[in-house]
């Protein structure tokens, strides 16, 4: 099952997509966000491209899990993404990927703005690998416990 993912920005989006197999993310261009009917038109070709089954939208939520303002303005991109894709479209948390991200960017000596240029789709891609790793651990946990 191929998955897209993104790091919803309200300049920039990164955004990572799987392999076939739904085991690795790969990092694609950052989306430099225009007009929104035409940031949605481009996420669907995204969709189609790459035959997606279901489109992952980074949810920043607070440090403690709770709402903010940026994670609502997410929940209301996600909403618009629904009504224009066929696939489910699913917010997913992502605290913490942008300062890993910035982090491991950071570690591998790029200039800052390299690294401005990177963070996002980096961000994107550990989201997205992030809910890979997810449903492989709830894969092998459910083969465990089956009689």
């Amino acid at each position: 099952m191929r998955v897209l993912a993104i790091d919803f920005g309200m300049k920039r989006m990164g955004l990572a997509v799987s392999d076939a197999l739904g085991i690795t993310a790969q990092g694609l261009r950052t989306l430099q966000r225009t007009r929104l009917d035409d940031d949605l038109e481009k996420i669907r070709q995204l969709t189609e491209e790459y035959a997606t089954e279901r489109v992952l939208v980074g949810n920043p939520l607070g440090h403690g899990g709770g709402e903010t303002a940026m994670s609502r303005k997410a929940a209301e991109f996600a909403e618009k993404l629904r009504r224009r894709l066929t696939c489910p479209v699913q917010l997913w948390d992502e605290r913490l990927t942008s300062v890993e991200a910035n982090r491991a960017l950071r570690e591998t000596g790029l200039t800052l703005g390299k690294r401005q240029q990177a963070v996002d789709r980096v961000a994107a891609t550990l989201l997205l690998q992030g809910y890979l790793d997810y449903l492989s651990n709830e894969r092998s946990r459910d083969a465990r416990s089956a009689p």
